[in-house]
């Protein structure tokens, strides 16, 4: 078997149907296998997944393994050469993974693989490359340096913000929303640190394949990942977890040095940790006294592209939750009573496109209230970066 295709899933049961909607079509002529791991969603996940697509191997978990353990435990028993580790919130192109097998059948040193992660806008999501957190680039990044400077080789180290995104090039960290690995890799360095509950196993694992003499890679093949590095990177639990696995990193690779950042590092979670609560607390005051609207059905517009047959039962489903829609061919101009809206759901019929004509187009918009949007006329539904609309 060429490829095992290894989904983590938790409580996001629609947005994993789109996902592996996405690679039913991608997997097309590779010999492939796909395994669901539930951690215990108690939403009805494993039925759904079970029923709608008889083809995949679904791994219900009696409880919250967490990410590492449970990708560990589906790769123990996993067959293909290759591994892909794959996010549930993420869509794959559809050329993706035969592109990627290409390249690792050809490249015989590479032990891992990331690829160009689209945000829901089309723009690029940094965490596309990373730099490995040494300590050093752990306090670029907490002071913000990375931010200020993120095309310098020094400072801007941590994305690696000097690379092209539209060529191929080594990188040192691969992102765990998608990562393509060699089982023959894998088995010489090891499988995830399950030290690492949520975050940071993915840097753990990118450093072990470069101290093996293996090389990481990232190729500018677009998917969409929905929630990358912009999603909750204020939110009190994000910022506590993800700077505490970073400190998990610094301790197990790099000894006595993290010690010397050890306070900065846990004086920056406390401060980061402390403008989320004040940020979310504002957010609050503002909503409880009207200050904030229902941007859904006030400010958002769903631009609609589909199928002439299908435009009756989407506009009904729009109208049914009170959504505002436009619908157009793709050739019509989108300057349409747009001027006050704050966001623009540009809604894709998926049978009507493929998804990397969506991402195409999409990274080449300029409004940056434009968001994609995907309808299902075979389940009736919508779902963008923020609801299911069924």
């Amino acid at each position: 078997m060429k490829l095992s295709i290894i989904i983590v899933s938790y409580k996001v049961k629609y947005y994993l149907e789109q996902c592996l909607l996405s690679v039913r079509r991608a997997v097309e002529g590779i010999d492939a296998e796909v395994i669901v791991i539930d951690n215990h969603s108690e939403d009805g996940t494993v039925d759904y997944i079970s029923t709608h697509f008889p083809e995949i191997r679904v791994i219900a978990s009696t409880n919250n393994l967490g990410f590492s353990k449970a990708n560990n435990k589906a790769i123990r028993q996993s067959k293909g050469d290759y591994v892909l580790l794959l996010n549930p919130d993420t869509v794959v192109g559809e050329d993706v993974l035969r592109r990627c097998i290409q390249f690792m059948d050809e490249h015989e040193r590479a032990g891992g693989l990331g690829v160009r992660m689209l945000q829901a806008n089309g723009s690029d999501a940094r965490e596309s490359r990373r730099g490995l957190p040494t300590p050093m680039t752990s306090f670029y990044k907490m002071t913000g340096l990375c931010n200020w400077f993120p095309q310098n080789k020094v400072f801007g180290k941590y994305y690696m913000g000097y690379l092209s995104w539209d060529v191929a090039a080594k990188i040192e960290v691969i992102s765990g929303a998608f990562c393509m690995l060699r089982r023959q890799t894998l088995n010489e360095v090891g499988l995830l640190d399950e030290d690492f509950f949520m975050y940071g196993e993915d840097i753990d694992l990118s450093f072990r394949i470069l101290k093996g003499e293996w090389e990481n890679w990232y190729l500018p093949l677009k998917i969409l990942h929905y929630k990358g590095e912009s999603t909750q990177k204020t939110h009190f639990r994000y910022v506590h977890v993800f700077y505490q696995a970073m400190l998990i990193f610094l301790r197990k690779h790099y000894g006595n040095q993290s010690f010397l950042l050890n306070i900065p590092i846990r004086l920056g979670i406390f401060l980061k940790a402390m403008l989320a609560l004040i940020g979310m607390s504002i957010e609050q005051i503002r909503y409880n006294l009207g200050f904030v609207r229902n941007k859904r059905i006030d400010n958002v517009l769903y631009l609609c592209d589909v199928r002439t047959e299908n435009k009756q039962k989407c506009n009904t489903l729009l109208e049914n939750h009170g959504l505002r829609a436009i619908f157009i061919n793709n050739s019509e101009e989108k300057e349409i009573s747009t001027s006050e809206t704050e966001r623009i759901y540009k809604v894709y019929d998926i049978t009507k496109y493929t998804f990397k004509e969506i991402f195409d187009q999409m990274s080449n918009e300029t409004d940056c209230r434009l968001y994609m949007a995907f309808y299902n006329p075979n389940n009736m539904s919508i779902i963008t970066d923020t609801d299911i609309i069924r």
